[in-house]
This record gives structure tokens, C-alpha cells and sequence, in this order.
């Protein structure tokens, strides 16, 4: 019978990975659901894998793009903020 303390760990161990497996999951779920990598109609196993690089590195490039933008619409708030606008 193993002790209580390699339970735990062993418990600790299963959790993070079941952490990690969660949100590798959830991307592929989330290609799937937003990027169509559900419905790959590739035969050939080079073309397929092609077709599924592409579709991970939009999906990298959208969320790039998604944070710049965010950063110039924070940057473009706080000058038009910062400005002295006098109402006449």
C-alpha cells in the first residue's frame, strides 16, 4: 500500500497535467470551432499537416493582432485623455 505522502503527489502530478491537457484542448477546440480545422478535406498526409499548420498560425496571428490593437486603442485613449480640450 502506498504511503499518503506519494498520493499526494501523485494527485498533485495528475491535476497538472489534466491542467495542462485542459488548455491544450481547448485551443484545438477552439480551431475547430473558429478556424475549421474540423473540417479538413486534405487527403494526403503533407497536405493535411500543411493545412493545419496554416490554420495554428492564423490562429497565433489573430490573437498577435488582437493585442496590438488593444494597446493602440489603451495608447489612443490616454492621448486624447492627456490633451487639454477647452470647451469654447
Amino acid at each position: 500500500r502506498p504511503s499518503r505522502t506519494e498520493d499526494k503527489t501523485l494527485e498533485r502530478v495528475a491535476r497538472q497535467d489534466a491542467s495542462e491537457r485542459n488548455a491544450v484542448e481547448g485551443k484545438f477546440g477552439e480551431g475547430k470551432r473558429k478556424y475549421g480545422l474540423g473540417l479538413i478535406r486534405a487527403r494526403l498526409q503533407e497536405t493535411s499537416e500543411t493545412v493545419v499548420a496554416l490554420q495554428f498560425l492564423i490562429l497565433n496571428l489573430e490573437r498577435k493582432l488582437r493585442v496590438l490593437f488593444l494597446k493602440f486603442l489603451h495608447n489612443t485613449i490616454l492621448y486624447f485623455d492627456n490633451r487639454n480640450l477647452a470647451c469654447i
